[in-house]
């Protein structure tokens, strides 16, 4: 079955909300270096953290892009998955694998062109999943805008590591991106949330459900 993660989380109603209706993982935001209105102190994520249900994966989105300045965020935000965003290079990556073996690690890649199956490939070795998203002036996530989903198919079949995808998704695109693009999984925010950036549970709700519907994905490990 197709995985699920909502991210952007701001408050314990929001985690309990995803984890109710059936989220596989919810994302926090901390960390950022980019435009992001769901961004998170570290204090308050860390208190989120604990209110996050067995079973339900946890997430730390975040752009910072040096091993040390993710490796000291963790500690202090120890989630089961670390999703890295930006530019980071490869070698920071290899190092916080090496410092925590045991926290699956996600790199996001921005769908632009050709190009981004390339840069999917160089970091498919060192990560557990690659997530794709678009990137717009000022952000690389949350744009809420869809990208060519022909490319993000084209990684999919380039790539054995899981394929997350994001940008742009909602109730009423997800089994329509889905059957494109063939993910192992699916990531919103933006997409569930009311004018004011608090989430939607009625859209969460929806969003859950047509996406667990959609057709089986490929992939081979549990987020």
């Amino acid at each position: 079955m197709l995985r699920v993660k909502i991210c952007g989380n701001r408050n314990v109603d929001e985690i309990a909300c995803a984890a109710s209706c059936g989220a596989d993982a919810v994302g926090l935001i901390v960390g950022v270096r980019h435009q992001s209105e769901d961004a998170l102190e570290v204090d308050a994520a860390a208190v989120l953290l604990r209110h996050v249900p067995v079973f339900v994966s946890s997430v730390l989105v975040t752009h910072l892009v040096t091993a040390e300045q993710v490796l000291r965020l963790h500690a202090a935000v120890p989630t089961s998955v670390i999703q890295l965003h930006d530019a980071i290079a490869i070698e920071e990556v290899e190092v916080i694998r090496r410092a925590i073996p045991q926290v699956r690690l996600i790199k996001a890649v921005g769908v632009v062109d050709a190009r981004s199956i390339e840069i999917a490939r160089q970091f498919e070795p060192y990560v557990d999943a690659i997530l794709l998203d678009t990137h717009t002036n000022g952000r690389i996530g949350g744009t809420g805008v869809v990208h060519d989903w022909s490319i993000s198919r084209r990684i999919v079949d380039a790539v054995s590591k899981p394929v997350i995808l994001a940008g742009g998704l909602r109730a009423e695109n997800v089994m329509q991106a889905v059957e494109a693009v063939r993910p192992y999984g699916v990531d919103v925010n933006t997409g569930v949330e009311f004018p004011n950036g608090d989430k939607d549970p009625q859209r969460v709700r929806a969003f859950i459900a047509l996406a667990k519907c959609s057709g089986m994905p490929t992939g081979a490990i549990k987020l």
